[in-house]
């Protein structure tokens, strides 16, 4: 029967054990997962199981990296994840964080659009270091995500999006996602992707600012293609800032819908 071995198909016998496999195949392994689960114990093999061999500490070459990299995956996700193309407006709290997530996930493709600079006051939340700072947020992601994902085909537009570009930005985009800061540059964008892109995913968000409860965040569906992340109600204003924790769990919010939409689970 046929199964995969660090992503790559293997012929082996019914009666196979993942431990077996991996004492044949790579002994000093000693990390062995099994669709997506790091086993304690050996367990049978089934027609297309996914074995991933990980020994500790080892560096592997870049052959090997991308099929470890998605190994705690569940079977089937990769593949459809690997095809996408995701575009993201605005490299800030949600989008860098966004961004990153899709990254860890394999994605195939991001189209990155911001035009601003790393600053200091952005570091408390968005997915950059001190070394970035003054650099074009399209430049410091790049960097961040080859650190995380080489695998991933990154393209970045360093613009300011506006009616007269947003349509040619994203046009080879499967999933649009909203990450800006500004409520009209957020209404621009998802009214014009809405009106000359219809076939396109939208996710948007709006109220992730303080620290009020973990569960008023949420997603929900506006209408068809369009999903809307948040409270709502929090704004970042004059004694309610925006920090870490709320804005990364509005940010993943919108990379689990992004994933969702992929794999075509669209309720959410």
């Amino acid at each position: 029967m046929k199964i995969y071995v660090n992503e790559k198909p293997v012929i082996v016998n019914e009666r196979s054990t993942a431990f077996g496999i991996r004492d044949f195949v790579k002994k000093e392994a000693d990390i062995v997962v099994l669709n997506g689960f790091i086993l304690r114990e050996d367990a049978p093999l089934k027609k297309d199981d996914r074995l991933t061999l990980i020994i500790r500490g080892e560096i592997p070459n870049e052959e090997e990296l991308e099929a470890l990299l998605v190994a705690r995956h569940t079977p089937g996700v990769h593949e459809k994840v690997k095809k996408a193309c995701v575009g993201i407006a605005g490299l800030g709290g949600l989008g860098s964080n966004v961004a990153v997530s899709l990254a860890r996930l394999g994605i195939g493709k991001l189209v990155l659009i911001d035009f601003d600079v790393v600053e200091p006051s952005n570091l408390n939340r968005q997915q950059y270091f001190t070394k970035h700072i003054g650099m074009k947020k399209t430049e410091a992601i790049k960097d961040v995500l080859k650190n995380i994902n080489p695998f991933v085909d990154v393209e970045t537009k360093d613009l300011y999006l506006d009616e007269s570009n947003i349509k040619d930005c994203f046009e080879d985009a499967d999933i649009i996602v909203e990450a800006l800061d500004n409520p009209m540059c957020k209404a621009t964008l998802v009214n014009t992707a809405l009106s000359k892109l219809p076939e396109k995913y939208i996710v948007a968000a709006s109220g992730m600012a303080g620290y009020f409860s973990n569960n008023t965040i949420k997603t929900k569906i506006v209408r068809d293609r369009f999903y809307l992340v948040g409270d709502e109600i929090s704004e970042a204003k004059p004694g309610c800032g925006l920090m870490a924790p709320r804005v990364a769990i509005a940010a993943n919010h919108q990379a689990n819908t992004v994933l969702r939409i992929i794999l075509e689970e669209y309720e959410v």
